[in-house]
């Protein structure tokens, strides 16, 4: 069937997409119990609800004094301390009371004030401001099913007496290579294995499914029996417009392609498609191109995160952009405050000259030991203020 999905979208179009894809996959995967040990990339199948509030009353983030931050001063300064092995006292009004850290908080006290901010003479509490909840933890928690969990949820999910709980199974994931030139060994696969080991950081199994030539009825019939085997199926290379890129005609024989082409450079010919019950995202088979359009548009199907955090740094030197309509991704090194373009005329080792050079960048080996990337629409000069993408962040 020929395919609707011609249009070349934009980034947060395509993670929309992507988005919605995640939810439905989710829906009809199976799920199983874990451990509290195992729990990392994980994601909850079922809301994870509080049976009673953690922590069960409001409690001290830090020592010293206790007290409602809407009273007048000066304040009395009651005898004895509140532990946090201590039934939560009364406060009457105008009164203090001293506190340890973790201590249950006084009825009556709505804040916590350190003893060096404090102003103490013979019992009484004067000259002192400060802002409802300082330093006060306040009871109640809760976890919400389709979250994707790290090890410090462990710390919360045991506070809540949660020993074990229902988690999605992770996505099983065939990544296959495609190219005569890569299928004879003429060429190295420069992609598979950093696919796979993304897919791996993400909390899911990512396998090497080999590699395969530029054959339609062969591609079709791989992809087809891939996806009978797996949740996902990741292709690399074959994604472009050329006679021989069969991995979107074979996916869009097979069910339906989603969307094909986005307006990020380099990177674009990513295509994503759902065949019957799986998903096949085709990345190209250019390396630092694959490795920019899998962590922006495929990293959040498998974690449902599609941020992108920034740091801000200052262009070290002009940097031209190509047509309009489209996103840049321009690797950078940021040495302190600067971000310095990597392969730029002005670098040490110049790649391309004055104006970004996506096609030559989304090959390079070298742009891979960018610190992060700047993702831009516009042209940026020397001495801009520009958001640097780190690279950890998205992968």
């Amino acid at each position: 069937m020929a395919h609707e999905c011609k249009n070349v979208i934009w980034r947060d179009e395509a993670v929309r997409r992507v988005y919605t894809l995640r939810r439905r996959t989710l829906a009809e995967c199976p799920t199983g119990s874990v451990g509290l040990g195992t729990l990392s990339g994980r994601t909850l199948a079922v809301d994870v609800i509080a049976d009673r509030n953690l922590p069960a009353w409001d409690h001290a983030t830090m020592d010293d004094l206790a007290f409602d931050a809407t009273d007048e001063c000066p304040l009395s300064i009651v005898s004895g301390e509140v532990f946090s092995e201590s039934e939560p006292p009364e406060l009457d009004a105008g009164k203090a009371a001293e506190i340890a850290t973790g201590a249950p908080l006084p009825e009556g006290a709505n804040a916590v004030l350190k003893r060096e901010e404090a102003s103490v003479h013979a019992g009484e509490l004067t000259g002192t401001s400060i802002l409802l909840g300082t330093y006060v933890c306040e009871q109640g928690n809760n976890v919400a099913a389709g979250e994707r969990l790290s090890p410090k949820d462990a710390i919360l999910l045991d506070d809540l007496g949660v020993d074990s709980f229902g988690v999605h199974a992770p996505f099983s994931t065939g990544v296959l290579a495609i190219g005569t030139e890569i299928h004879e060994e003429r060429e190295r696969d420069l992609d598979s294995a950093m696919l796979a080991g993304l897919v791996q950081s993400w909390g899911h199994d990512g396998t090497y499914a080999g590699t395969i030539p530029n054959d339609y009825e062969q591609v079709r019939d791989r992809i087809d029996s891939l996806a009978a085997e797996n949740n996902v199926v990741i292709t690399t290379g074959g994604t472009s417009v050329g006679h021989k890129d069969y991995v979107v005609r074979a996916p869009d024989e097979l069910g339906e392609v989603l969307f094909h082409r986005v307006r990020v450079r380099p990177g674009k010919p990513i295509a994503v498609a759902q065949p019957p019950d799986a998903v096949v995202f085709a990345i190209l088979g250019k390396p630092l191109g694959a490795h920019i359009i899998a962590t922006l548009v495929m990293r959040p199907f498998f974690t449902g995160d599609g941020t992108t955090p920034t740091v801000e740094a200052t262009l070290s030197t002009d940097v031209g952009l190509g047509p309009d309509g489209f996103e840049y991704a321009v690797p950078v090194l940021v040495d302190g405050k600067s971000a310095v373009p990597m392969d730029h005329a002005d670098s040490p080792l110049a790649v391309y000259g004055e104006t970004f050079d996506p096609s030559v960048v989304s090959s390079s080996t070298r742009a891979t030991r960018a610190d992060g990337l700047i993702f831009t629409r516009t042209q940026s000069g020397e001495g801009n203020t520009v958001e640097v993408t780190p690279y950890p962040v998205v992968e």
